[in-house]
């Protein structure tokens, strides 16, 4: 080997070396980045020695596949549980203390306390009170509901919004891997550029990736919709200020096709803005005909009739016009917002100027008195009543449980339907957790910077390095030795 073929080999040893320290280098640096991906230093051997001829990256397809489909599983059913768990909030939590099926319990309590003293004014007064709590928390978990319903409106406007951000970002992201795959440029940090932006797109909605020539990626949602060709596609959204019952949220569009809801418990939700639209339109206003067929049935259960007419008598209520509502009809189903209007009748509130009397006798709205003869001791309409919310009556198979139950029975499965469809999704959630982890195990283990691998290979690039120096202490010696024989 001649001198200057030696020196050549130092210098590409020195350059190859240089350039997988670098490699290496920048994987350790980003040891704790969870959306860097491994690069290695690709070696050949040439005429002239050993070169570095590229540098590639450690990528999965399939196991990236794998981790965004849990990614927008998992987020989807997060997020339903977060909303049930809001829901679950409105009742009073795990003992449901705050549920209008507890007050009705103490109502119907204080209905046959004062049944089995109809004289006493205090018993009279602690039933009025009981019925004042039930309708107050009828009131309360409607407008809580409408709430639930309003939050998850705005957090759906806002999720649109970061959506056609990153796609925006994703065009960018992709033009800049098709440019450098056009050119023969290293294309790694673009890569890892666009998969960042990718994972956080499947939060939000479920996405499928297709790779086309230059590297050019196309997106498309769960249910084939396109989402990403070339150019981002337009995700559009109206938000609605404020809830009622009866109120129809905006949908979502992407691309002009409207993104459907998830369903059940499991839900089929990919991606959170789906399940946001399961807790905006599913599961709250299922829950709100829930409330509003109890106190529909607490109207009618309590009005008082002659024979041909009937009027609201304890429960009274408000149309969406604001005038007094009738008692509803068996026929007349669900009836939107009845849960959040429904009242005590003054005439038997002591404050209002009312007498409890009047429920004893049956004289709450004036077109009857079952009690002509003012009788203290009398309580058939009391005993009449108490039973009333223990018998069996219909109810609109629109509102998702049960359609034939007494009252009390009905309000108790209202909290058992909100509990099993919370319990199930929270036992789903820790699944889709574990799956996730998995996921990401999975394709950080292929992906990923594995500290001890990196530190070996330095050891690797040393000894190279050392050989290089060995060499080059070598060619200097000889060189020496000729100038000491010139000289």
């Amino acid at each position: 080997m001649s001198i200057t073929s030696a020196l050549n080999t130092v210098q590409n040893i020195f350059n190859n070396t240089g350039y997988q320290s670098s490699v290496v280098s920048t994987n350790i640096s980003n040891s704790g980045n969870s959306d860097y991906v491994r690069r290695e230093a690709s070696v050949t051997s040439t005429l002239t020695g050993a070169a570095v001829v590229k540098i590639s990256r450690a990528q999965e397809d399939a196991l990236l596949k794998q981790y965004l489909q849990s990614n927008s599983q998992d987020s989807a059913q997060q997020t339903l549980l977060s909303g049930l768990e809001d829901l679950k909030s409105i009742l009073g939590g795990n003992d449901y203390e705050t549920s209008p099926s507890t007050y009705l319990s103490d109502f119907q309590s204080a209905l046959q306390a004062f049944a089995a003293s109809p004289g006493n004014t205090t018993s009279g007064q602690a039933a009025v009170t009981a019925a004042q709590d039930l309708a107050n928390s009828l009131n309360t978990a409607s407008d809580a509901v409408q709430s639930v319903r309003e939050d998850a409106d705005a957090e759906i406007a806002k999720q649109v919004d970061t959506l056609n951000t990153l796609l925006s970002q994703f065009e960018t992201a992709n033009n800049a891997v098709k440019l450098a795959t056009a050119t023969g440029a290293d294309t790694s940090a673009a890569l890892d550029d666009r998969e960042k932006i990718l994972k956080q797109i499947s939060s939000i909605v479920g996405v499928s990736t297709t790779t086309r020539s230059n590297n050019d990626m196309m997106l498309t949602t769960s249910d084939g919709t396109v989402l990403f060709e070339t150019v981002p596609r337009t995700v559009s959204f109206k938000a609605t200020g404020t809830y009622v019952a009866g109120t129809e949220g905006n949908s979502v569009y992407i691309d002009g096709v409207a993104l459907s809801a998830g369903e059940g418990s499991t839900t089929t939700a990919k991606g959170s803005l789906q399940a946001l639209l399961q807790v905006r339109d599913e599961i709250a206003p299922t829950f709100q005909s829930q409330l509003d067929e109890i106190a529909k049935a607490l109207v009618q259960s309590f009005s008082e009739t002659d024979g041909s007419t009937s009027e609201p008598g304890l429960f009274v209520w408000t149309t969406a016009s604001g005038a007094d509502g009738a008692t509803p009809s068996d026929t007349s189903g669900v009836i939107d917002g009845i849960a959040a209007t429904i009242t005590v009748n003054s005439a038997v509130v002591t404050s209002a100027g009312g007498d409890p009397a009047k429920l004893r006798d049956g004289t709450i709205s004036g077109i009857t008195d079952l009690n002509p003869d003012g009788n203290s001791g009398f309580s058939d309409n009391l005993n009449a009543l108490y039973s009333a919310l223990s018998t069996a009556r219909s109810f609109s198979a629109d509102a998702g449980i049960g359609q034939t139950a007494s009252l009390v029975d009905y309000a108790s499965d209202s909290v058992g339907w909100l509990e099993q469809y919370r319990s199930d999704a929270s036992t789903t959630s820790e699944n889709t957790s574990a799956a996730l982890s998995r996921s990401e195990e999975a394709y950080s283990n292929e992906t990923g910077v594995n500290l001890d691998e990196e530190l070996t290979k330095l050891l690797d690039i040393e000894q190279s390095y050392k050989a290089g120096t060995k060499i080059l202490n070598a060619i200097d010696e000889m060189l020496q030795s000729l100038l000491d024989i010139a000289s």
